[in-house]
C-alpha cells in the first residue's frame, strides 16, 4: 500500500457547521494535486457524522469515477451517538459503526478502517477480532490502530499478524510540539512489525503556523466552542517557542506551517501526514511544504534548542 506524503484529514471544517462548498473546492482540490487519501471517522463533525455524509456527497457528484485512484478511511472507538454501544471498542460498535459509515458516506468499502483508541472496558482481544472480521468480510481492506499505547499496540500486531490480517498502519498525533511516538516507543515497535505511521494533527491545531503569533484570531480553532484547542493552552511561554521556529522558518524560505510539516515528512519512521484545512488557499500552502524537506544539522540543532525551552 503507498500514501500519498500529506493526506486531507476531515476532522474540522467539513461538518454541517461548516461551508459545504468550501468543503467541496477543498476535496476536488486535493485530489487534483495528489492527495489521494482521504481520512474520515465516525464521530467527525460536528454533529458527528456530518463529515461523512458530507464527504459522501461530494464524491458522489465529483470524484466517483476515481474510486480505484482513491484511499477512503474511517474509524470507530469514541463517542458517536447516544447510548451504551455508541462509544468504545466492542464488537457490537465497531460492526455498527462501519455499517452505519458505509451507508452515510455511500461506498462499498473503505480503504483503512480503524480502532480509534484503547477502550480499557473491552478486552482488546475483542476489538482486534472484529477488526480482523471486518477485513475478513471485505468492509474493508486494511486494518490500522490509532492512539493506542505501545503496549496494547504490540499485543494488537501479534495478534493480528498470527491470523494473517497485519495492521496496515498506526495513526498518532505526532509534531514538534507533541512527541510521545518516538519517545514512547510506538516507531520502534512500527519498524519491528512492518506497520507505518501517519501523524495527525501535524501543526498542532494551528499552534505551528503563525495564527497566534499576536493573539488569538476569532476564526481560530482555539476561538471556536466545539474545537479541542482551548483558549489557555496558548501561553506567553508557547507563543514564545512559536515566534522563535517562525524566524528559523523565515531562514529556511518557508512559513512555519510548511517547516513543521518538512519536519514530519523528513523523518523516515513518517509514511504520510494528515493535514486539516479550512480553504484552498490553506490547503495548498501545505502541499508547497513538500518543495524543502532537507534540513541541515544546525537547524535541527536549533530547533531541538528551542523546544527544549518549553
Amino acid at each position: 500500500m503507498q500514501l500519498p506524503k500529506i493526506s486531507l484529514g476531515l476532522w474540522h471544517n467539513f461538518g454541517d457547521v461548516d461551508d459545504f462548498s468550501v468543503a467541496t473546492h477543498m476535496i476536488c482540490h486535493a485530489f487534483d494535486v495528489g492527495i489521494t487519501h482521504f481520512d474520515l471517522a465516525n464521530n467527525y463533525g460536528p454533529p458527528p457524522g456530518s463529515a461523512e455524509i458530507n464527504f459522501g456527497k461530494i464524491w458522489a457528484k465529483e470524484l466517483k469515477a476515481h474510486r480505484d485512484e482513491m484511499i477512503i478511511s474511517s474509524k470507530a472507538g469514541h463517542l458517536a451517538w447516544d447510548g451504551p454501544y455508541g462509544d468504545g471498542g466492542s464488537r457490537k460498535n465497531l460492526m455498527a459503526s462501519i455499517d452505519r459509515s458505509l451507508q452515510r458516506t455511500g461506498l462499498d468499502y473503505f480503504d483503512i478502517f480503524y480502532s480509534h483508541r484503547f477502550d480499557p472496558q473491552t478486552p482488546l482481544a475483542e476489538t482486534i477480532q472484529a477488526l480482523i472480521d471486518i477485513v475478513r468480510c471485505g468492509k474493508a481492506l486494511y486494518a490500522g490502530l490509532s492512539k493506542y499505547p505501545a503496549a496494547q499496540a504490540q499485543e494488537a500486531y501479534e495478534m493480528m499478524r498470527t491470523q494473517h490480517v497485519p495492521c496496515l498502519i498506526y495513526q498518532g498525533k505526532y509534531n514538534l510540539l507533541h512527541r510521545a511516538p518516538e519517545n514512547e516507543g510506538i516507531f520502534d515497535l512500527n519498524e519491528k512489525y512492518g506497520v507505518g505511521f501517519i501523524a495527525f494533527s501535524p501543526l498542532a491545531q494551528g499552534i505551528l503556523t503563525d495564527r497566534y503569533l499576536y493573539g488569538i484570531p476569532e476564526t481560530s480553532r482555539a476561538a471556536k466552542s466545539w474545537g479541542f484547542l482551548k483558549t489557555e493552552e496558548v501561553t506567553d511561554a508557547l507563543i514564545n517557542c512559536v515566534a522563535q521556529l517562525n524566524k528559523l522558518a523565515a531562514g529556511r524560505g518557508q512559513s512555519l506551517a510548511e517547516m513543521s510539516l518538512a519536519w514530519l515528512l523528513a523523518k523516515q519512521q513518517v509514511t504520510s501526514v494528515i493535514v486539516g484545512s479550512s480553504s484552498v488557499a490553506q490547503l495548498q500552502k501545505n502541499i508547497d511544504a513538500l518543495g524543502n524537506c532537507i534540513f541541515k544539522p544546525e537547524e535541527i540543532s536549533c530547533i531541538e534548542n528551542i523546544l527544549n525551552e518549553l
